[in-house]
């Protein structure tokens, strides 16, 4: 039988079609190379706008675990390391990236993916001094890989520790876009800039075909830091590509209008989930939920739909992981709803 549908992530499909014609339109256009073309140029002094921050430093990378590697990279000592939850992406998803430029991922068991000053306060009492790592930056995501946010008073906390303790706060915003539009947002993206040091906000998961939009408030970070984009391969060329898309996704705010769909997709089967009484492993109003069902519904529903099993709990149950996606169709999630609605407890 074939699938109907993958609820497996939020890039399977292309990209938005509006990027799609703003590629065409200008694909016989000649432009500067190397991020110096004029979408380029636009869509940077967009994000510098909507920060309220004209002296940012915006730089647009092809990819995710790219930009956490560049970034980390380039900001930690040899001697240094960053803090993550456990379920970090640095940490379980990036084989072994950060790991690989020499510097230790310092990890913190969480229940929701979200970091708090009591959480990483542990971390910090190194002893003997000078034996051990020295704990630099701070990593969250948001929203989470538990699909989490963080409210505002819980980032204002995370940063001002941060400050109190010499650490830098870097937010991976791979899917900062569907935080954003999350029903229980309170932050703006000149909340985020103000309270981080360094973050990104992420197309590659939200309409975009690939593109990371990195963003460096912190003076003492952004010298040089075109140098590492170069020496890592990340400097395109053509940057026009990523360039058209961020201009692209921002210009009329796109990009939050099309992750206010994907989350819309996801509050639809929670609430079906919610009828039927399954429990979840934690309150996501995002695009990814994590619905506690029994083995026997997941085996009827692999039958029709593709999804990531994220954990067995016990013999008779697991959490899936569903996410949405800025295309995921209505009629989709219906067929999915019809499979769980005809499910026998």
């Amino acid at each position: 039988m074939s699938l109907i549908y993958s609820f497996a992530n939020d890039y399977s499909e292309g990209c938005h079609p509006s990027i799609l014609e703003n590629l065409t339109v200008s694909n016989y256009q000649q432009f500067s190379g190397y991020g110096e073309d004029p979408y380029t140029l636009e869509s940077s002094e967009i994000i510098r706008n909507k920060i309220n921050n004209s002296k940012a430093d915006v730089h647009l990378i092809a990819g995710g675990t790219l930009t956490n590697l560049l970034v980390l990279g380039a900001i930690l000592k040899p001697f240094e390391s960053v803090i993550s939850a456990e379920s970090g992406h640095i940490n379980t998803h990036e084989a072994g990236a950060i790991e690989a430029t020499g510097h230790k991922i310092e990890t913190v068991l969480t229940t929701d993916g979200k970091l708090s000053p009591e959480l990483i306060l542990p971390v910090l009492n190194k002893f003997p001094p000078y034996h051990t790592v020295k704990p630099k930056v701070v990593y969250i995501s948001n929203s989470t890989e538990l699909g989490t946010i963080y409210k505002k008073n819980e980032l204002i906390k995370l940063y001002e520790f941060c400050l109190e303790n010499n650490l830098l706060l870097y937010l991976d915003g791979a899917r900062l876009a569907s935080g954003m539009a999350a029903s229980s947002n309170d932050l703006t993206l000149e909340d985020i800039a103000k309270y981080t040091d360094i973050f990104y906000l992420g197309a590659t998961k939200c309409g975009g075909l690939i593109g990371e939009a990195l963003i460096i408030t912190h003076n003492d970070l952004k010298t040089d830091f075109k140098y590492h984009i170069k020496q890592r391969g990340a400097m395109l060329a053509k940057g026009r590509l990523l360039g058209i898309q961020f201009y692209s996704l921002l210009k009329d705010d796109l990009i939050f209008k099309i992750a206010h769909h994907s989350n819309l997709m996801a509050v639809k089967l929670t609430s079906a989930f919610k009828d039927k009484n399954f429990s979840f492993l934690t309150e996501s109003h995002t695009n990814q939920i994590f619905p506690i069902l029994p083995n026997s519904l997941i085996n009827k529903l692999q039958n029709k739909f593709n999804f990531f099993i994220w954990q067995p709990l016990n013999t008779d149950k697991s959490v899936i992981r569903l996410i949405t996606s800025w295309a995921t169709s209505e009629k989709a999630v219906d067929e999915f709803i019809n499979e769980i609605s005809d499910f026998k407890l």
